[in-house]
C-alpha cells in the first residue's frame, strides 16, 4: 500500500488500524468515543488557562499511545492544522498587547513583536486544535468501519447519513486514481518536486482525476440501481449501549467542566 503524502491522513492505512490491530481502545464502545469528542469541544471551548489546555493535550496524547498508535504518523498528519494554526493564530501572537519578547521588527506600519501574552495565545490554540486532532484520529483509527456507518446512520438526518458513507468509500476509488496519474507522470519522466513550475501538470493531473471520478460515479450508481438500491444503504451492524462505568466516565467529564465553566469562568458562586 502507498501513500501520496506522509502529511496527509490515508484513509486506507487508518481504515487497517481500525480494522486489524486489536488494542485497548479498541475494545471501547463507540458511543463512548462519540460522548468523549463532545466532551473535548466543549473543554476546549471553555478552558481559559495553558496549563489546563496542554495538560488535556498531554491526556490525549497519552490516550493516542496507549491505544497502540504510531507517533511518527502522527507528527506528519499534524501539517495541516498547523498550517491552519500559524496562518490564523500566527498573526494574532503580534498584535497581542504585553510585554515584548526580546526586539522588535521594524515594519512599514511600526514596530511588530511577539509578546508573552502573544505567545501564551498562541499555544492555547494550538493545545485546541491539536487536542481534537488528535483524539479524532484515535477514534477513526479504533473503531471499525461497521460501527462507524451504523453511529453515522443513526446520528445523521437522511440523506446526509448517505452521502456521508458513499463519500468515505468513494474516497479509495479516488485515491487510487489520483496515484495511478502520479506515477504514470512520473514514469514519463515529470518533476512533482517544486508546484509553481509544473502547475499545468498538476492542473492536468486533477483534471483527469475529476473526469474519472465522474465516469467511476456514474457507472458505481447504474451498477447499484441494477442490484436494488434505492437511496438507503442497508446497514447490518449494531452498537450496543456502552457499559455503566463508560457511561460513569462520560457524564463525569461533562460535569466537570461544565461545573469548571459556571465556577472559574463565568464566575458563579455555588
Amino acid at each position: 500500500m502507498t501513500t501520496l503524502s506522509n502529511h496527509v491522513p490515508d484513509p486506507r492505512l487508518i481504515t487497517a488500524f481500525a480494522e486489524r490491530q486489536d488494542g485497548p481502545l479498541h475494545r471501547v464502545n463507540p458511543w463512548t468515543k462519540v460522548g468523549v469528542v463532545g466532551a473535548l469541544v466543549l473543554a476546549v471551548t471553555v478552558l481559559d488557562r495553558l496549563a489546563l489546555l496542554a495538560g488535556l493535550y498531554g491526556t490525549v496524547l497519552g490516550i493516542y499511545g496507549l491505544a497502540g498508535l504510531p507517533y511518527r504518523r502522527l507528527i506528519g498528519w499534524y501539517t495541516l492544522p498547523m498550517l491552519f494554526i500559524v496562518s490564523v493564530a500566527g498573526p494574532l501572537a503580534f498584535f497581542e498587547p504585553g510585554t515584548p519578547i526580546g526586539g522588535s521588527l521594524s515594519t512599514p506600519l511600526g514596530g511588530l513583536s511577539v509578546t508573552w501574552a502573544g505567545l501564551s495565545l498562541f499555544l492555547e490554540l494550538t493545545c485546541r486544535s491539536l487536542t481534537v486532532v488528535t483524539f479524532a484520529l484515535t477514534a477513526s483509527m479504533t473503531t471499525k468501519y461497521t460501527d462507524v456507518a451504523y453511529i453515522l446512520g443513526r446520528l445523521l438526518p437522511r440523506p446526509i447519513d448517505q452521502i456521508a458513507l458513499l463519500t468515505y468509500r468513494f474516497t479509495f476509488v479516488m485515491l487510487e486514481t489520483l496515484e495511478d496519474l502520479v506515477k504514470a507522470a512520473l514514469s514519463r519522466g515529470a518533476n512533482l518536486a517544486e508546484f509553481w513550475s509544473n502547475r499545468r501538470l498538476y492542473a492536468r493531473i486533477l483534471g483527469m482525476t475529476m473526469l474519472s471520478a465522474i465516469e467511476q460515479s456514474e457507472r458505481l450508481v447504474k451498477s447499484m440501481e441494477a442490484r436494488g438500491y434505492n437511496g438507503d444503504i442497508t446497514l447490518y451492524g449494531d452498537v450496543s449501549r456502552p457499559p455503566v462505568r463508560e457511561l460513569v466516565i462520560v457524564v463525569g467529564s461533562y460535569s466537570a467542566i461544565i461545573g469548571y465553566g459556571v465556577v472559574a469562568v463565568y464566575e458563579v458562586g455555588l
